[in-house]
């Protein structure tokens, strides 16, 4: 039988006396796409309070709403093969805004995302727009002279593909044939030659048929479904995603050929030489419950322009494929073995891993002692990558890196794993040298703020760190040349900027100061605590320190809640409320298939006292929130304890026995979730019922006696409102305090419709923080146990 934690017995902390300040927070005639309910016992004639003019609001330091709209971010798009040019996006959080949520699982949806698209001429740091505004611009590609951009930007709500000459500033854009487009999914890839792009292309028919099927299942008039159909109906919808064809576009002729007639593809690779192209086709029987999206796929091969392919893998299941660059040679691992191959070959040939039986010989049951099982965890290898030259591999396995001669298959170990894996840096092989010489990795560690990049030298057999302390160094690009490295550096809790350096990350050099607004803000300072979760376990937290911080003094502090947290990168809600006076604690916790619910009593319950020991947090005054799985952690979480005066759940459900067959347009997303992936039921509902009760909160509603905001989106498929509205009800029938604000045309989360959403969504947050935990009561010194 399943068994529930006893409750604690209740705590004697007071509840909050309504501010006299308060005035209605909202209006439904001031903000029309947000419809709020409330309902709150104590003051019946009370919903919502309005902001309070709170010390930190005022001073023109203190990071506001709007400055969350206008931070930049700036992506590399690419890198010239000389390293002399580099193309990047600076965009704005507020340009993302303007989503249209009821379209999500559209193939046929476009969303616009506009940004400066930049060329930085790296040798000076000078810039130049390629184009005068901003535009949504989905791959931008150097030819591999450099000489030209290819572009794949959103026009008139259709994407279009053209190149950019860099000398010229003159656009060439590709015409598809009548009857044909340029597919919402496509990729974008130049010939080696340079004088020809492939992309993927549809048929006007296609986009009709998906429209329609997308409108039948969205609006009717009747939607019929039956459960003897092979797929899901959102299931053969995504599926539909798949079907199209990789064409090749000539700039200098306008000619467009066919690479790949039209089928239902998926990865596809072009050979270097130009001689073949590579597909995974779709070939999957039957909606899959064991995998969200599970699709089954063979690889072909066939000639450019041919009518005929070639079989490679009749099936691809439980195979991870891997490509070197050439376009040719492949890798392919399948139960800890690799095998390597060329797109020629009939047969692959086997590299790692333990010998497959031959067929007829004699078997001998396992010896499962704990040596055996060892020593057959250092046989298994999967893939890491190809060296650019195709003639080494990265392998990987219980023990370590190996590099990998593919023609002898010899071995050696590069950096070894320790046998403790729960204190080892995590390491990623981010670049390889095109000379082969030169190894690239990113190193972080698990108990401190350190974090690196280093590089292995194959001919000395050297590891020397290029780069190390406490910020981030992320998205390294190295030039083919050899001569140029790009990469992304940030300080803790701040945006980061993109820098340029030589292969040794020496003579490092900001490309663009980002936020240069954010210099005169009062950014909250972090900090990395430890502490034992209630089974004694090791665990780790970030801190967001008020902006105001005093040692000594202790904080309104609200626990932002989810899975694990470790790093301090840049969380602009974490941040607004710091900068509103409170403290911020993201904990991380442990989980057990099962009894997910524990993970939060245990892990949550024990990081605030370690915050109250360390005179940070006051006990009495303690929040809590989350988003989706972290605002399911929460509603869960004050069914158990009352220690927190206010919750919000955010996007969170609240019934996993009504959430384990919906959000339909996910397909299996939720029924796996709550089986085998995120939720961690780790059985069906008819084998666990009773875990299901357990884990869904509205059960528990009674149990309640922290206010509680509910905040979702109207169009929200991911996390249905519906579910959410389920907590409404019952809190309100049980005459609880509760507030629903669901924002009607937003998704999943933070609203991304328009700014007055966004800001709607955060002062709700701020004014409901303000409410419970701050009211008159100001900041003390006073000693807590």
């Amino acid at each position: 039988m399943f068994y529930r934690m006893p409750k604690p017995p209740e705590l004697p902390y007071p509840k909050p006396l309504p501010d006299p300040r308060e005035i209605p927070m909202f209006s439904m005639n001031r903000v029309r796409p947000v419809i709020a309910f409330a309902l709150v016992a104590v003051a019946a004639a009370t919903a919502a309070t309005a902001p309070i003019a709170l010390a930190a609001q005022q001073r023109n330091d203190a990071l506001a709403i709007r400055d969350l709209l206008d931070v930049n971010t700036v992506s590399v798009s690419d890198l010239s093969a000389d390293g002399r040019w580099l193309v990047m996006t600076i965009a704005q959080r507020r340009d993302n805004l303007g989503a249209d949520g009821s379209r999500d699982n559209d193939p046929t949806y476009l969303r616009n995302a506009p940004a400066r698209l930049v060329v930085v001429d790296t040798r000076n740091m000078q810039q130049r727009n390629v184009f005068p505004g901003k535009k949504t611009v989905r791959a931008a590609v150097w030819s591999p002279d450099g000489a030209k951009l290819g572009l794949l930007t959103i026009e008139n709500d259709a994407l279009q593909v053209s190149t950019w000459d860099r000398a010229s500033g003159a656009f060439v854009v590709a015409r598809p044939p009548a009857g044909q487009y340029v597919a919402e999914n496509t990729e974008l890839r130049w010939a080696e030659d340079g004088r020809s792009l492939a992309f993927a292309a549809r048929t006007e028919e296609w986009k009709a048929r998906a429209k329609a099927r997308f409108s039948e299942l969205t609006k009717g008039p009747v939607t019929v479904l039956d459960g003897s159909d092979d797929f899901l109906e959102w299931d053969a919808m995504n599926r539909m995603n798949a079907e199209r064809a990789i064409v090749s576009w000539t700039p200098a002729t306008g000619a467009i050929a066919t690479l790949r007639p039209s089928g239902r593809i998926g990865p596809w690779t072009l050979a270097k030489d130009g001689s073949a192209i590579t597909v995974q086709e779709d070939i999957t029987k039957k909606t899959d419950y064991d995998v969200i999206g599970g699709r089954e796929w063979k690889l072909t091969t066939q000639a450019p322009g041919a009518a005929e392919s070639r079989m490679l893998f009749p099936t691809l299941r439980g195979v991870a494929l891997s490509w070197a660059e050439d376009g040719i040679r492949y890798a392919s691992a399948r139960d800890g073995r690799v095998f390597v191959g060329t797109i020629a070959d009939t047969m692959s040939r086997q590299l790692l891993g333990p010998a497959v039986a031959r067929p007829g010989a004699p078997t001998t049951p396992p010896d499962t002692s704990a040596a055996a099982r060892a020593q057959r965890a250092k046989e298994r290898f999967s893939v890491v990558r190809w060296s650019p030259q195709g003639d080494v591999l990265v392998a990987q396995n219980g023990e370590g890196l190996w590099l990998v001669d593919v023609a002898s298959g010899t071995k050696e170990m590069f950096i070894t794993s320790p046998e403790s894996t729960t204190v080892l840096p995590r390491t990623q092989l981010v670049a390889w040298s095109q000379d082969g010489r030169y190894l690239y990795f990113t190193e972080s560690s698990r108990t401190k703020w350190d974090r690196a990049v280093f590089r292995y030298d194959r001919d000395t057999k050297a590891k020397t760190d290029l780069v190390r302390g406490a910020k981030f160094f992320t998205n390294l690009r190295l030039s083919k040349d050899g001569s140029t490295a790009v990469l992304s550096v940030a300080d803790g809790n701040r945006v980061a900027d993109v820098y340029v350096a030589d292969a040794a990350l020496g003579n490092l050099r900001r490309v663009v100061e980002s936020n240069p607004q954010l210099a005169q803000k009062a950014v909250p300072k972090t900090e990395l605590i430890k502490y034992l979760d209630s089974d004694g376990k090791s665990r780790y937290g970030v801190v967001h320190l008020p902006t105001n911080y005093q040692q000594g003094t202790r904080y309104p502090t609200v626990f932002l809640i989810y899975e694990d947290f470790f790093d301090d990168t840049w969380d602009a809600v974490a941040n607004l409320l710091a900068s509103n006076g409170y403290a911020v604690v993201k904990p991380s916790v442990g989980f057990e298939i099962g009894y997910p619910e524990e993970a939060w009593q245990k892990g949550v319950l024990a990081a605030a006292n370690e915050v109250i020991r360390l005179g940070i947090a006051d006990s009495s005054r303690l929040g809590v929130h989350g988003t989706s799985y972290g605002g399911y952690a929460t509603n869960l979480l004050v069914t158990y304890t009352d220690r927190f005066k206010a919750a919000i759940n955010m996007s969170g459900k609240v019934d996993i026995i009504s959430f384990y067959t919906d959000s339909p347009r996910l397909g299996v997303r939720n029924i796996h979730a709550a089986e085998k992936s995120q939720d961690r039921i780790g059985a069906t509902l008819w084998q666990a019922p009773m875990k299901y009760i357990e884990h869904s909160a509205i059960m528990y509603a009674d149990r309640i006696k922290t206010p509680l905001l509910l905040m979702t989106g109207g169009e929200d498929h991911n996390v249905p409102a519906l579910n959410t509205r389920e907590m409404y009800y019952a809190l309100r029938r049980l005459g609880k305090p509760v507030v629903w604000a669901n924002y009607v045309n937003g998704g999943h989360g933070i609203p991304n419709t328009t700014e007055v959403e966004f800001t709607d969504y955060h002062q709700r947050v701020l004014d409901w923080y303000a409410k419970y935990l701050k009211a008159e009561k100001k900041a003390s010194a006073t000693s807590q146990e």
